[in-house]
């Protein structure tokens, strides 16, 4: 034992545990009762702040310890009810998901935006996709459209129609008009289109004419249609329609100027305005006086305007 250790006189005392046993008990060993130890043990515990390092003189006097282990000593008190102690509560931090400890907006705020153009972004390609079905439906064409289904004809149909109407308009060739005032027919000149290349002659002279009688049009308006001949150089007639003479003659002049003279590189067609009744018309193309009549008729044929 140290000095100044007032403990059991044998070994089974210096157990703090000892009283515990009977060998113990027999020999003396007594519960502790100062404080935390051995029994009869020094105690040299000291308040906080009561030892002064650096300082000579007389230690500090000891204050009573507890009277029994887990009991509060009387000189403790707690930091919290000193003054200027810490406080009992902690204070809240605040939060990290945005100011002031609120929600996160701005963040609420961008997921809102991208929801909102994830869903238009996915109502485009929707829209594309539709416009892109109804083209390859419409190309393939395996589905009547709505103006078929209505029985109303497509323009396609309306120009064949038309069409069809102009080639049924009547044509005629030289040789099928009927001759008068010294008109007759002939096929010397080469380059005539109507039926064996023969063309009217003789017209060259006042009186002379040729008569159409044209069955089967619809009263309106037509392009009265002529292929001739003339010798290099200008020509005109006289169109008479049902008895009606034209105030205006019909030109055959010599477009292209070609050489006076060349009867073969003298074919042209010209045209003149005629208003027809429903049934059957007579057209006739008369030499009057005033009229340049030199030239060869070889076709006629009426056309829509």
């Amino acid at each position: 034992m140290t000095p100044g250790n007032n403990g059991a006189s044998t070994p089974e005392d210096d157990d703090p545990f000892g009283y515990l046993y009977a060998d113990g008990q027999a020999n003396g060993a007594q519960p502790p009762s100062g404080g935390y130890g051995y029994p009869n043990s020094v105690n040299r515990v000291r308040p906080v702040g009561s030892r002064q390092y650096g300082q000579q003189g007389p230690a500090p006097q000891v204050p009573p310890q507890q009277g029994a282990f887990g009991q509060p000593s009387a000189h403790y008190a707690a930091p919290e009810t000193l003054p200027g102690g810490a406080p009992t509560a902690r204070t809240p931090q605040p939060s990290r998901g945005g100011r002031g400890g609120g929600p996160n907006t701005k963040g609420l705020l961008i997921g809102a935006i991208a929801v909102v153009a994830a869903v238009v972004i996915g109502i485009g390609i929707a829209m594309i996709s539709g416009d892109d079905d109804d083209k390859g439906g419409n190309e393939a064409g395996a589905t009547p459209t709505a103006t078929q289904d209505s029985g109303e004809p497509s323009p396609s149909s309306s120009e064949e129609d038309k069409d069809e109407d102009e080639v049924k308009l009547p044509t005629i060739d030289a040789k099928a008009l009927r001759l008068d005032g010294g008109a007759t027919l002939a096929s010397e000149f080469k380059g005539a289109k109507a039926d064996g290349g023969v063309y009217v002659t003789g017209f060259n002279q006042v009186g002379a004419k040729v008569t159409w009688t044209v069955d089967g049009v619809k009263a309106g308006s037509y392009r009265f249609y002529v292929q001739y001949g003339i010798p290099g150089e200008d020509a005109d007639a006289t169109i008479v329609v049902n008895g009606k003479p034209e105030s205006r003659p019909l030109n055959m002049k010599n477009f292209g100027n070609t050489p006076k003279g060349d009867w073969e590189k003298g074919w042209k067609e010209t045209w003149a305005n005629v208003n027809l009744n429903d049934g059957t018309n007579t057209i006739e193309l008369t030499c009057a006086e005033g009229n340049k009549c030199n030239a060869v008729l070889d076709q006629f044929w009426l056309a829509e305007p």
